[in-house]
């Protein structure tokens, strides 16, 4: 009798554990590489070529297709985790969180809800409040790991609006005209998109020359607080590294009763550098706060950690209710799908518990000083450079530098070149209109002595 298509696929005969040996095998040799190759992307043309059509009524077997991926589509990938990768804010798993993200994946755990994967929940749990009591958060303070910023600065948000809401009603004043949240202007793009899906205004906060927003600056911009339901505040900017001066713009914001919510993606992780630590003091005001593992804390791709001062305030604005969701939510159990605006979810802070578990705070402490350290020695070298110049001094780990007298096309035609002979990913940038370009240091093996190579690179150029 032949086998039903249904049950042939998860059936376990000989030809699917061959696969799962070479799918280990293939995981065992790109992890195993020292570094991992940086490869480049390829033209959807140059990609057609290569590929054969592969999703087909009859499939091509997974071993064909694992061999397509490691000998064409993984290689027609850049390697973030590659040292040489300084473009954006790139990712540097620690081998422990990797190895663990395989064990979240053979595990098919559901992490929305208590009831499903209390384990995996509770883990989280803790390192969620683990970065609450560094922010200096009270007990209680807590949230959840969603897929990335722009989703955790979207639900914190909408919790803050929400929030907002319920207190007008409950005193019986009338809603605003129209709702609002303050943000720097150079604030990240992620706010933006927040504020069309919410269908709510922006009010831009202009700042001077250091780029640092500063609560004067916030009652300058704000000259009418009615409706003005948040104030964003930035922990570390994209492009430069900038912390804005979270104390004053949290007590301005509470002055007026506004949620004080700091966007950590990238740079909030240098709280845990004691040579950087001063510059997040007044982070403990924020309502609420988010910061990327997969940026500045060495996990793999994709997990941003949301937290809130007081989580039921989150749980009122997100919890879904429906006849068949009503076992779950009417708990009182802490289910992680409440505090954001998702449903289903991996428990995707998982590789982060577990490199944490392994290896010690303090390792990550030492880890992102060291990066801190090499950002400020490299700039030194730039500045003393004949040719060179920083656009501004680094806070954190974001260096910006131009070359003179090159335009837009010459750091194009050095960064594709860069990358073509595989000596590192470092692309074009530009602030006020003028081309520069940057290194973005989050790898702990990035190396001093690979920075000056590759501005050796420039001046040859």
């Amino acid at each position: 009798m032949t086998t039903p298509p249904s049950d042939r696929m998860h059936a376990l005969d000989v030809d699917t554990l061959k696969l799962r040996e070479e799918v280990f095998d293939y995981a065992r040799r790109r992890m195993n590489y020292e570094p991992a190759p940086l490869d480049e992307s390829k033209t959807p043309a140059e990609l057609a070529a290569l590929v054969p059509p592969t999703v087909t009524e009859t499939g091509i077997g997974g071993l064909t297709a694992l061999k397509l991926f490691e000998e064409v589509l993984a290689p027609s990938c850049i390697s973030v985790d590659n040292p040489g990768f300084l473009s954006f804010i790139p990712a540097a798993p620690t081998e422990a969180a990797t190895l663990f993200d395989l064990v979240v994946s053979a595990s098919s755990i559901y992490g929305g809800s208590w009831a499903e994967g209390a384990g995996a929940v509770y883990a989280e749990n803790e390192v969620l409040q683990w970065l609450a009591r560094e922010a200096g958060l009270p007990d209680g303070a807590g949230g959840v790991f969603v897929q990335g910023g722009t989703l955790g600065n979207l639900s914190a948000l909408v919790a803050a609006r929400h929030t907002a809401k319920v207190a007008r009603e409950r005193s019986g004043e009338p809603m605003p005209r129209r709702w609002a949240f303050a943000c720097s202007a150079e604030a990240h793009s992620s706010l933006k998109a927040a504020a069309r899906v919410m269908d709510v205004e922006i009010i831009p906060v202009p700042i001077g020359e250091s780029g640092k927003m500063n609560g004067l600056d916030v009652a300058a911009a704000v000259t009418e607080w009615d409706g003005v339901f948040a104030v964003v505040a930035t922990g570390g900017t994209t492009n430069f590294g900038i912390v804005d001066h979270l104390r004053s713009i949290g007590e301005i914001a509470h002055e007026h009763g506004a949620w004080f919510h700091v966007d950590g993606a990238y740079g909030l992780a240098g709280m845990l550098a004691p040579s950087s630590r001063h510059l997040f003091d007044g982070v403990e005001l924020a309502d609420s706060f988010i910061v990327d593992p997969h940026k500045w804390l060495f996990a793999p791709f994709d997990a941003c950690a949301l937290v809130y001062r007081d989580p039921l305030l989150a749980k009122a604005a997100h919890t879904q209710h429906a006849e068949y969701l009503d076992v779950l939510t009417e708990t009182g159990d802490w289910n992680p799908s409440d505090y954001a605006y998702h449903l289903s979810r991996r428990p995707r802070g998982l590789p982060l518990w577990f490199s944490l578990a392994t290896h010690g705070i303090g390792a990550y402490r030492d880890a992102v000083e060291s990066n801190i350290q090499l950002a400020h020695k490299i700039a030194a070298e730039i500045d003393r450079r004949p040719g060179f110049a920083l656009v501004r001094q680094p806070e954190l780990s974001n260096v910006v530098f131009t070359r003179d007298g090159w335009s837009a096309a010459d750091y194009a035609r050095w960064s594709t070149d860069l990358l073509h002979r595989d000596v590192a990913f470092v692309v074009p940038s530009s602030h006020l209109g003028q081309p520069n370009t940057r290194f973005s240091i989050v790898n702990p093996q990035t190396t001093y002595e690979a920075l000056v190579q590759i501005l050796d690179t420039m001046e040859n150029d």
